[in-house]
């Protein structure tokens, strides 16, 4: 199921990492996703390993592990990885897919590069990931 470029800004744009984005920032983001339809089973991240890309869920269901404890069920719309488009800091859970899944993925190096050139997506994504481990850090 190949997703039109206009497809995946909306899927984008429902993302809250994403959500302060303006329509050209997508734009730019939805240029550098690849689609993925991966095996039930399929570990997306894996805890304690170096992370490279970001997730969204388009189809299907993931399940979130820490130190072995499943920590949270996610399925469509959800997202992963964000800590890995800008640190090099190790996974901190393993995400497993619990059903086959369709998923965008977008590698740190994209990332950097769409930032290069838009710097402004850096500035709205840094203050979403600060407001998540803000509340990671209280729940």
């Amino acid at each position: 199921m190949a997703l039109r470029r206009d497809a995946k800004i909306e899927l984008l744009k429902k993302v809250p990492l994403f959500a302060g984005c303006s329509k050209s920032e997508l734009r730019e983001l939805a240029k550098t996703a690849d689609e993925l339809d991966l095996r039930e089973g399929t570990v997306l991240t894996r805890e304690g390993r170096p992370g490279r890309e970001f997730f969204v869920l388009i189809d299907g269901t993931a399940e979130v592990r820490r130190k072995g404890k499943k920590i949270a069920d996610l399925g469509p719309g959800d997202w992963l990885g964000e800590i890995a488009l800008i640190t090099d800091s190790p996974r901190t859970a393993t995400v497993t897919a619990t059903s086959p899944v369709d998923v965008l993925v977008i590698t740190d190096r994209r990332f950097r590069s769409v930032v290069e050139t838009m710097p402004s997506i850096a500035l709205k994504v840094l203050a979403r990931v600060g407001e998540r481990l803000s509340s990671d850090a209280h729940s």
